[in-house]
């Protein structure tokens, strides 16, 4: 049965780390929606009589080879972090879950011939230069470095939801339900898809974490986010050209980058032991 939502976050908060990781996520929610009041000056604002200054009272974290704030590109910055990793891995599982559910539950020439030689086909590829292969073709922008990461990420949901399935489907209850004559929408979303969303939703907070390094590298290869618009990873790609001028380009958005996939692994793996019964036991 499954415990009440207190109880549940009770027990994830005695898990310090992830905790800490909750902490450091709700801070770059907080940081993404209160950009424009949390920012001390105009991201876009160029000052040329302020350029690669290092950190001062002015400019907490300096200014860049234009003169910009350096500290509000880096929290307008959480913004593309959070969006290209929420709407990758929302794409990811919109496509991978229906997908999935029909190749595990149905089975046959649709999950060995299509579905199946589909996804291995995908995953013979490390999924960063799927996604660049695939952001390469559609074009250097935002969305379509959002859609090439949410379609390198798929098979690994429809690998992950297949698996689930065919483990559930085979179940006592299931059988009995198929054996009261429930239909087939019946028994997926009454009694197989509500234990399957547990792992899901592990691996999609894992995702998240994934798809933010993802957008990052893009934007710093010049596949992703496009000047002038703050992304840590095109903002990483400019601090290269000043490495031995200008070293606290480099310093910020990769702590960024380095805090943000932590916490949000952290959390990750605390919701694995929270809602993994396996590892409930352990602990």
């Amino acid at each position: 049965m499954m415990e009440r939502p207190a109880a549940l976050a009770r027990r994830f908060a005695r898990n310090r780390l992830a905790a800490f990781g909750a902490v450091v996520v709700f801070l770059l929610i907080v940081t993404a929606l209160f950009a424009p009041w949390l920012a001390p000056r105009d991201p876009y604002a160029q000052d040329y009589q302020a350029l690669l200054r290092p950190p001062s009272p002015a400019h907490p974290l300096g200014t860049d080879e234009l003169g910009r704030d350096e500290l509000s590109r880096l929290i307008y910055g959480a913004r593309i972090s959070l969006e290209a990793g929420i709407v990758s891995v929302g794409l990811a599982v919109a496509v991978g879950l229906p997908l999935g559910l029909f190749s595990g539950f149905v089975g046959g020439f649709w999950d060995e011939a299509v579905i199946g030689r589909l996804t291995d086909a995908m995953l013979a590829f490390p999924s960063l230069i799927l996604a660049l292969a695939i952001a390469a073709v559609l074009g250097p922008n935002l969305v379509n470095a959002m859609t090439a990461i949410g379609i390198s990420m798929a098979p690994a949901y429809i690998r992950l939801i297949r698996g689930q399935v065919l483990a559930e489907r085979e179940r006592e209850y299931v059988e009995a339900s198929r054996a009261l004559g429930a239909s087939v929408s019946r028994q997926i979303f009454r009694h197989i898809l509500p234990n399957v969303l547990s792992p899901l939703l592990v691996q999609a907070s894992l995702g998240v974490a994934s798809a933010v390094i993802a957008e990052a590298s893009l934007s710093y290869l010049g596949l992703g986010t496009q000047p002038p618009t703050p992304s840590w990873g095109s903002m990483l790609r400019t601090a290269q050209g000043y490495l031995t001028t200008a070293p606290w380009l480099s310093y910020y958005p990769g702590l960024a980058i380095f805090v943000v996939v932590l916490a949000i692994n952290l959390v990750g793996d605390g919701l694995r032991d929270l809602l993994d019964p396996r590892q409930r036991r352990r602990v």
